[in-house]
C-alpha cells in the first residue's frame, strides 16, 4: 500500500517532467477542437471572405504589417456568426491567449499568405482580457 501511495503521490511530479500540464493538454485540446471545426466547416466562408481553415493559418498582423500573433480559434456569438478570435500573442512567454474582435479586421495577401490584420498595437493587444484555456 505504501508503494502505492508513494507512485501515486510522484505522479504529478513525472507528468510535468513529461511537459504534461493542464495548460499543455488544454492548448493540444484547443488545437484539436479548431481542426476538427475547420474539417466541418470546409469551404464556407467564415468570416473576412475566409474560410475557417484559412482564419486559423493566418498571422495577425499590425498596420505597419509587423507580426502581433497567431490564430488559434475562430469564436462565434450565439447565432453562429464570427464575433472575435482567440489569438497567441506573438512572442509571449508563457503563451498568453486573448479574444480579438473580428469588427474593424481586414485580410492582407503577403506572397502566398493571407493575414488578418488589425489597427491594434501590441500594448493594445496585451491590454486585452487574457484568456484562459483551462477554463474553456
Amino acid at each position: 500500500m505504501k508503494k502505492l501511495i508513494a507512485a501515486v503521490a510522484s505522479l504529478p511530479l513525472a507528468l510535468a517532467a513529461c511537459g504534461n500540464s493542464a495548460e499543455d493538454a488544454a492548448q493540444d485540446r484547443m488545437e484539436a477542437d479548431a481542426r476538427a471545426s475547420a474539417e466541418a466547416s470546409g469551404e464556407a466562408i467564415a468570416a473576412l471572405g475566409l474560410t475557417e481553415r484559412q482564419l486559423l493559418d493566418a498571422d495577425l498582423i499590425g498596420a505597419n504589417n509587423v507580426e502581433l500573433g497567431d490564430v488559434e480559434r475562430v469564436e462565434r456569438a450565439a447565432d453562429g456568426t464570427v464575433d472575435r478570435l482567440l489569438v497567441e500573442i506573438e512572442d509571449s512567454d508563457p503563451d498568453r491567449y486573448v479574444h480579438v474582435p473580428i469588427t474593424g479586421l481586414t485580410t492582407v495577401t503577403r506572397g502566398d499568405d493571407v493575414d488578418v490584420q488589425t489597427t491594434m498595437t501590441a500594448a493594445d493587444l496585451a491590454a486585452l482580457p487574457e484568456v484562459s484555456l483551462t477554463s474553456q
